[in-house]
């Protein structure tokens, strides 16, 4: 297993999870494939003490990060006014947790984006003095306007591209739904930005669209959640800028290499949370193809890859696919293979063999449905479709208990009465706060590790 290693460069490894075992005639290999990134320089925010700074601490070195954060300042973020408060006071924090040394602007959006700090198409490097002066044109932020929020994205990656930093990153926060822009311009808008920064995207109170803010999130390989009240912001977005702080390798990209005659049914994230990545291959050369992963610090993320392999007879084996990790070479070389991991076949006449379903598979088949089931049931209610609902509701309690995701347990409890959640029986409830449909429909997706 090769590892990637420079000072204060995280060390890559790739762990492959899978019954290798096929029946005769079998042809679906499945496999978990978990990628560890350890060992970077940085704690998300000050240095570690007795390690020396990462780069960007270093007085006059280039910045290695650049963020952008969009603040809505359409009129509805002042209603009620603890809103705009809230989204001043949660930028002011953000800033607060930006490294010395680090690239960053403020940008407002409404029906259009302007620049609030620091203005003329650029962007400041984080010290006292310009955390100060960003958090004093804070001040000037008001509530007016419609909401365009392909605007605010185009111009934070137009303020991105004056950076040579490598991790790109953008902090969105919203408060409505996208009313002044059309969804294919919206779309259109991610297609041209995605692969150019990452971005966490945040809907405060329960007046936005969750498919808008967590697709926007999903385009942009960052991370989407409801802060249903204002004060929470502060927070949260402390906690966003101190994991942006924390990455440390930008543009991974997971790599899948398979022989003649197989062929990929998906390629997915499944854990933090369930990301669809078979949509988003590029070829990498013959019979190869590269599924983006964006940004990484210390932290371990699990891919679920389903390939159809040709039929074989009893005792025969082959490489089903080859999993490696690819960081591109900016200047167009060559690019750093990091880490990689096999994928194997091999038939057998054992029954107990072949037809055992490795654990991590199976946990992470459930997590995917259970997510797909959330989604659907909220669809059906908001439809008037109660028995569907009820059906799908009820399979994502059952699931939710069978895998150990108490977090997502707890959230479906508020949206309906468990009767049996072992049976997956339950009613729907008949009053539900919108927070609540809301915060289930958002993290839907967040997904509980096996337990080792």
């Amino acid at each position: 297993m090769a590892n990637f290693s420079k000072s204060h460069a995280p060390q890559f490894s790739v762990d492959v999870y899978q019954n290798e075992f096929l029946p005769e005639g079998g042809r679906e290999v499945n496999a978990i494939v978990t990628v560890t990134s350890t060992g970077g320089g940085t704690s998300g925010g000050a240095p570690l003490t007795g390690v020396s700074a990462a780069p960007s601490q270093i007085p006059g070195a280039a910045p290695t990060a650049a963020v952008v954060i969009m603040v809505d300042c359409s009129g509805s973020m002042d209603y009620p006014p603890t809103k705009m408060r809230g989204a001043r006071d949660a930028t002011a924090a953000a800033i607060d947790a930006l490294r010395d040394g680090t690239a960053f602007a403020v940008v407002g959006g409404t029906h259009l984006a302007k620049e609030v700090y620091p203005g003329q198409g650029r962007l400041a490097v984080a010290d006292a003095s310009t955390r100060g002066q960003a958090k004093e044109a804070l001040r000037s932020l008001t509530a007016g306007g419609g909401t365009a929020i392909g605007t605010w994205l185009r111009l934070a990656d137009r303020l991105l591209a004056t950076s040579e930093a490598p991790i790109r990153h953008g902090i969105l926060l919203t408060d409505g739904r996208n009313e002044h822009e059309s969804p294919k311009d919206l779309a259109a808008t991610l297609e041209a930005v995605a692969g150019r920064f990452t971005c966490d995207a945040r809907g405060v109170g329960t007046d936005w669209e969750v498919k808008e803010v967590t697709g926007i999130a999903s385009a942009l390989l960052g991370t989407a959640d409801i802060v249903a009240d204002p004060s929470g912001l502060a927070a949260d977005f402390t906690q966003m800028m101190e994991n942006a702080m924390g990455k440390e390798v930008a543009d991974v990209n997971l790599r899948l290499w398979t022989p003649v005659g197989v062929e990929i049914k998906f390629v997915k994230q499944v854990a933090p949370t369930v990301e669809e990545l078979t949509g988003r291959r590029t070829e990498a050369g013959p019979r190869a193809g590269d599924y983006p992963t964006g940004s990484w610090g210390d932290e371990s993320r699990d891919y679920h890859v389903c390939v159809q392999v040709p039929e074989a007879g009893v005792g025969q084996e082959m490489l089903a696919a080859r999993v490696s990790l690819i960081l591109p070479d900016p200047a167009g070389g060559t690019p750093q293979t990091l880490s990689q991991g096999l994928v194997r076949a091999v038939w057998t006449d054992d029954m107990a063999a072949s037809t055992s379903i490795n654990p991590q598979v199976a946990h992470y088949t459930g997590q995917a449905e259970l997510a797909q089931a959330i989604q659907q049931g909220l669809d059906a209610r908001k439809s008037g479709d109660f028995d569907g609902a009820t059906a799908k509701l009820g399979r994502a309690v059952q699931l939710a208990a069978a895998s150990g995701n108490a977090d997502t347990a707890k959230l479906l409890a508020k949206v309906v009465d468990v009767v049996d959640e072992a049976t997956g029986t339950v009613r729907l409830k008949a009053k539900v706060a919108e927070a609540d449909e809301m915060t289930l429909e958002t993290r839907s997706t967040k997904t509980v590790r096996v337990k080792k």
